[in-house]
């Protein structure tokens, strides 16, 4: 089974290169789209929509990828901003679409305007018996036409508008969905510390990613390399809590986590990495990580 979807085929060819270009980073790195949302601090939701050219990646979150996947940032921002300025193009696209849909059918139905024109006429003497009523037709109809032409301007300064948002809110994490700020960790934001789901003992057991524990609020605190594993401590102060990550690992590979009595275990599926439930810790050097890989090599993280 592919790893990736198909990307849509009506995407810009400038989207699909870009996110071919994060695809290839991800690859590269072994890390699954579970370890990128942990690393980074946007949602594997977000991620998941990032890499499928559903959504394009805010410039936070693709700074914060060549961070983790050790790509080279200028290089990186340079390709999102052409990837940015051809969604910008599909959005505008998408609006005068709209807008000339709207205008043709103003034109096929009779203007509210033109209907109520006729009963002021006929309340209004006449002044001749035989030319009022064509005068009164044409002026109707000059009213009519100026005021569809107006209806028409309207909805370019309306277009023109949203292209001078999006150029204006290019640089901001809104800018994944042009014109229409994306808020929330569901769209990709990194979450506040009060939207953290746990804390302390209240974390034990508990999935890091699902609680808001890694991420952003996340620092890697210990590391060591077992055979071609890497194996690390992650621990947030925002939580009180630790787990263990194992990365460049192979299928039935475990990684533990411990901090004083508590433990947890976690092992490695079909992809090359594997993190652990949470465990509490009120202080980093409290938690130290052990991995054990399926050739028999085994090893442990410093004591803290």
């Amino acid at each position: 089974m592919p790893r990736w979807k198909a990307l849509p085929e009506e995407l810009d060819p400038s989207l699909r290169e870009f996110a071919a270009r994060l695809r290839g980073l991800v690859d590269r790195s072994g890390l699954s789209p579970a370890a990128v949302a942990d690393r980074t601090g946007y949602s594997r939701t977000s991620w998941e929509r990032y890499l499928n050219g559903g959504l394009l990646a805010p410039r936070g979150a693709v700074v914060a990828l060549a961070e983790v996947t050790g790509a080279e940032p200028h290089q990186l921002t340079m390709a999102w901003e052409a990837a940015e300025r051809a969604w910008s193009r599909s959005e505008v696209r998408h609006h005068m679409t709209m807008e000339a849909i709207r205008a043709s059918r103003a034109r096929a139905t009779p203007g509210e305007a033109g209907v109520a024109a006729a009963p002021v006429a006929s309340r209004r003497p006449s002044r001749t018996a035989g030319g009022a009523g064509p005068d009164r037709s044409r002026r109707g109809g000059r009213r009519r036409a100026a005021l569809f032409l107006a209806g028409v301007v309207g909805a370019l300064l309306l277009v023109a508008g949203a292209v001078l948002l999006i150029d204006l809110g290019g640089d901001d994490d809104a800018g994944a969905v042009p014109a229409a700020p994306s808020a929330g960790a569901g769209t990709g934001a990194p979450r506040s510390p009060s939207a953290v789901g746990c804390g302390g003992a209240g974390c034990a057991g508990q999935d890091p990613e699902t609680t808001g524990c890694g991420g952003r609020f996340a620092d890697t605190v210990a590391r060591a390399t077992v055979g071609g594993a890497l194996v690390e401590v992650r621990w947030s102060a925002t939580c009180g809590a630790a787990w263990a990550r194992i990365t460049r690992a192979s299928a039935g590979d475990t990684v533990r986590i411990a901090a004083g009595s508590s433990e947890q275990e976690g092992a490695v599926g079909a992809e090359a990495d594997a993190y652990t439930p949470m465990v509490a810790a009120d202080q980093a050097s409290d938690a130290r990580a052990c991995a054990t890989l399926v050739s028999g090599a085994t090893g442990c993280t410093a004591p803290g």
